[in-house]
């Protein structure tokens, strides 16, 4: 949701920012001539030649990155994996389409992100995944339909995840953990998704407001940090290095921010990230391979080479 700041839409064109001074809510409220603008440049996406021959070549793209990250004190090194893939969903039920299956209302197409984080601590080890869905096919923009994460370490699993209906998100949650626990609640008020900046990103640099919003962070964040999934005013703000831009978002009442380094170009990888806690570097992830690959049909033991090329060093 917005609050009341001035909006600034981006264009991108050699990085040179074009502002515009409109008082705008995105993805949420009326529209004006910025929203309309935006919203055409959505529906315009996948028909886009780029656009279309990228994300719909019947491929995923992977990424592998370093991390660095702190827990319990000490920093520890990991690894994340981002797959990006276009699919049709069941915008009614949130799920994806198998096979000839057709929904009752029309299907949705989504850009889905997983992303993967394992690191050790000591003996034991950490495992996350997490999934954010957001639509890239209609006419209008909307927020993503979906975000959830799951947790698994040797002390036990946790599983969150977030629902978008009515311009509201409702949030289910199921922890090991008793101060947590098993609970079921409504975002009592409309946001974005700090997981959802990132698909956005990939969609386009020029979908991304600039101001301030009402963000929910990131689910990775809530859960290793213990906090509850409630929303925070934020600062959105853009960078534009001689080679590589960023996304930074600073959040006002909350000891966080996100920067994100991307590419100045199509199809706008995901370079890495750095998570801070006032000045302290909470995570920081730095892009090492990129493939694309149909990876679902590559499940035969005459594959497992391709693991080697990414540099995956999980289950070794």
């Amino acid at each position: 949701m917005k609050i009341n700041t001035p909006y600034a839409l981006l264009f991108f064109s050699g990085f040179s920012l074009l502002l515009s001074c409109e008082h705008v809510e995105l993805p949420f409220g009326k529209s004006n001539n910025a929203q309309k603008e935006a919203q055409a440049l959505f529906a315009q996406l996948p028909s886009n030649a780029d656009f279309s021959n990228y994300w719909y070549s019947g491929k995923a793209e992977l990424n592998v990155y370093d991390v660095s990250i702190s827990r319990y004190g000490q920093n520890r090194h990991g690894q994340s994996l981002l797959i990006f893939v276009s699919e049709d969903m069941d915008p009614e039920r949130q799920v994806k389409l198998e096979g000839d299956e057709e929904p009752e209302t029309p299907k949705l197409n989504v850009l889905k992100r997983n992303s993967l984080l394992r690191f050790t601590t000591g003996i034991y080890d950490y495992s996350l995944m997490g999934s954010v869905f957001t639509p890239i096919s209609l006419e209008k923009r909307l927020p993503a339909l979906k975000d959830n994460m799951s947790s698994q370490d040797w002390c036990g699993q946790s599983f969150l995840q977030l629902n978008y209906k009515d311009k509201r998100y409702t949030l289910k949650q199921f922890s090991y953990f008793g101060k947590e626990g098993d609970k079921e609640e409504k975002i009592s008020e409309e946001v974005l998704l700090e997981d959802d900046l990132f698909n956005w990103l990939r969609l386009s640099p020029k979908l991304l407001p600039e101001g301030e919003y009402t963000l929910l962070p990131g689910l990775f964040y809530l859960y290793l940090t213990h906090q509850k999934a409630k929303p925070h005013a934020a600062r959105l703000s853009y960078r534009s290095g001689e080679a590589t831009p960023q996304c930074v978002i600073e959040y006002l009442h909350l000891k966080r921010t996100l920067v994100i380094d991307f590419e100045a170009e199509f199809p706008y990888r995901i370079l890495g990230w750095t998570e801070k806690d006032d000045q302290k570097t909470l995570l920081k992830a730095e892009l090492k391979q990129s493939i694309q690959t149909p990876y679902w049909t590559q499940n035969a033991t005459e594959f497992e080479h391709l693991r080697d090329s990414l540099q995956i060093h999980w289950f070794k």
